[in-house]
């Protein structure tokens, strides 16, 4: 039951979406959405969505509590897979991205580095919706912190 009222107000959010923004935007924050409830459905308390960091150059998808660990979550959504699975297209420099944004994210939070973990949830829209999600996708090297300025 709750099911069917959420995919409908996720149409709906959708189709408001499509007449504001561009379609590959509101695509992928439609896909944003799904994996949010994904997730949530498994059990991770998302207490963050789309976070930039005080520069605004790095942002994480979804932030989550996963049973003590901090999760760092890129969502990636594709129509189709004809190009490959969207988890392809999160490259070394994505992955920077991410870790840079997560350290502020971490220290804000006052969460212990080796509590924090990557994920990618891939979104392929179709009826319904195939979700995948990866866990522990990479691993950041511990940040190195100096006493000194």
């Amino acid at each position: 039951m709750f099911g069917f009222i959420y995919e409908l107000a996720d149409g709906l959010r959708h189709h408001a979406r499509r007449r504001k923004w561009p379609a590959e935007h509101a695509l992928g924050r439609r896909g944003e959405d799904i994996a949010h409830r994904y997730l949530q459905r498994a059990g991770m308390v998302v207490v963050a969505r789309n976070y930039r960091s005080a520069g605004g150059a790095e942002e994480i998808d979804l932030v989550g509590w996963d049973h003590g660990t901090l999760v760092f979550v890129e969502v990636k959504s594709r129509s189709t897979e004809d190009y490959g699975s969207p988890d392809r297209a999160i490259d070394p420099i994505k992955q920077q991205h991410m870790i840079r944004a997560a350290r502020r994210y971490a220290r804000h939070a006052e969460a212990p580095w080796e509590t924090v973990r990557f994920d990618v949830v891939t979104v392929i829209f179709g009826a319904p919706p195939e979700v995948t999600h990866y866990k522990d996708v990479f691993k950041p090297a511990r940040p190195v912190f100096q006493d000194r300025p």
